[in-house]
């Protein structure tokens, strides 16, 4: 059935609606008001500003195609129903480019933000720093931060798919706004960095294979099967481990502090170990990892505050045999090698000797008197440095924040100082093409 002159005008109309909309989705560069400290970091603003260009020209090109072909006398013979699907399927990936937009809109608002865009611009160096691995292991993706309501910290990794189909270009990091008080900010920052991380190395698979491997041979297959579904969420919390020390289960203790109900609530469906779990696990590596007295005096605190006497015998046995193979299971992913660690093992490539609590003791006394010298340590040895000193009790929590906020403040600028003028001529000049398209 051939359409009739108002169907074609009707579809017209419409589809050159989308064209006006679409004039008004720009580059942030040209929308998001903030202080120069606060600013993204060029490669990761470049990242975007290309994926909402190029997404705003093909869109364009396929509504001026669409209007072309639908108003042309050779498709008047298309139903009125095809020609209307045609237009529903341009409109959904019209859809598509304001739901990504919005996710980057999170962010870049964010950053307009009295001291919060500065402080959360500080934070995205603390994250590429988490990331920046000595050794080429991979080509890390840019990082940017922002903080959200709730209590879960969260990151859609680069290099995954977007409601378009295409790439993310860069990691985007949720913090929840309630943990900027204190060292453990970094503890989720650098969990949340620690999954792109272990994407990039691949670790999931090979190290799910190796499990496999140990729970064939094992007295305990359940409690192996259970580590195999966790490995995702253990490996991030080791990725913060080793970067941060006992910061790191400070950080994590803050966080799944819970009534008693939610700390043994075990679901098969839950990538998270429960949270005692978790934190055993945290004190597992931590021992291995950094040998001190301080993780039995941390994980008799924590067994005080959680006794095992009250739970039912099936969690008890849960308990039990999670506890038998954890040395054996902590120690496979310590020694865990493969060949996107080039032969190392996977401790091996991090900066965890830096990170003893002597040697941490010894640089947070020594920049007590000497506050020049933390320009120079990488931002998280300055939070492991400071989270010793805050399991330490060796400083006060008001002490603690300020001293963090005038850090993530001066490391915001700094980076500002450092970028390239390169990548900010490319920025202009792609947003001087959409302009003129």
């Amino acid at each position: 059935m051939r359409r009739n002159l108002f169907t074609t005008r009707f579809l017209v109309n419409e589809a050159l609606s989308l064209l006006s909309r679409l004039e008004t989705v720009k580059p942030f560069a040209l929308t998001m008001p903030m202080v120069t400290a606060a600013c993204i970091p060029d490669e990761a603003l470049k990242g975007i500003t290309d994926l909402i260009v190029s997404g705003n020209k093909e869109l364009k090109k396929r509504v001026r195609d669409f209007v072309a072909w639908v108003s042309h006398p050779d498709s008047q013979h298309v139903s009125a129903e095809e020609a209307q699907r045609r237009f529903a399927v341009l409109k959904l990936r019209f859809n598509d480019l304001l739901d990504e937009l919005d996710i980057f809109a999170d962010v870049t608002s964010q950053r307009a933000e009295h001291d919060t865009g500065v402080w959360v611009a500080g934070l995205d160096v603390l994250a590429a720093d988490a990331l920046d691995l000595k050794g080429k292991y991979y080509k890390a993706p840019p990082v940017i931060c922002y903080l959200e309501r709730g209590h879960g910290a969260a990151i859609r990794r680069a290099r995954t798919r977007l409601p378009s189909g295409g790439d993310n270009p860069v990691a985007v990091v949720q913090l929840p706004r309630e943990r900027m008080v204190g060292s453990g900010i970094a503890s989720s920052l650098i969990h949340e960095v620690g999954h792109q991380g272990v994407a990039l190395l691949d670790l999931v698979r090979s190290i799910r294979n190796q499990i496999q491997y140990r729970k064939k041979k094992s007295n305990y297959p359940a409690a192996w099967e259970l580590y195999h579904r966790w490995i995702s969420e253990i490996l991030a919390d080791f990725w913060a481990m080793a970067h941060l020390g006992i910061g790191a289960t400070l950080g994590l203790i803050n966080v799944v502090s819970l009534p008693r109900y939610f700390m043994f609530r075990i679901k098969l469906d839950d990538p998270h170990p429960f949270p005692w779990i978790r934190v055993r696990l945290s004190l597992a590596f931590g021992k291995k990892i950094y040998p001190h007295e301080q993780w039995e005096r941390l994980e008799r605190l924590w067994l005080s505050m959680y006794p095992l006497q009250k739970e039912s015998p099936a969690t008890l046995a849960i308990i039990d045999a999670l506890n038998r193979i954890m040395p054996e299971f902590t120690d496979l992913v310590i020694n865990h090698r493969s060949a996107t660690l080039k032969g190392k093992k996977l401790l091996d490539i991090f900066p965890y000797k830096t990170r003893h609590p002597a040697r941490l003791q010894f640089l947070y006394n020594t920049w007590r008197f000497s506050p020049e010298e933390i320009s120079t340590a990488p931002p998280s040895l300055v939070f492991a440095a400071i989270g010793q000193a805050h399991a330490d009790t060796n400083i006060s929590a008001a002490a603690e924040s300020k001293l963090l906020s005038d850090w993530l403040t001066r490391w915001a600028f700094l980076s500002v100082e450092n970028r390239t003028k390169k990548e900010t001529r490319q920025i202009i000049h792609e947003i001087k093409n959409l302009i003129n398209d």
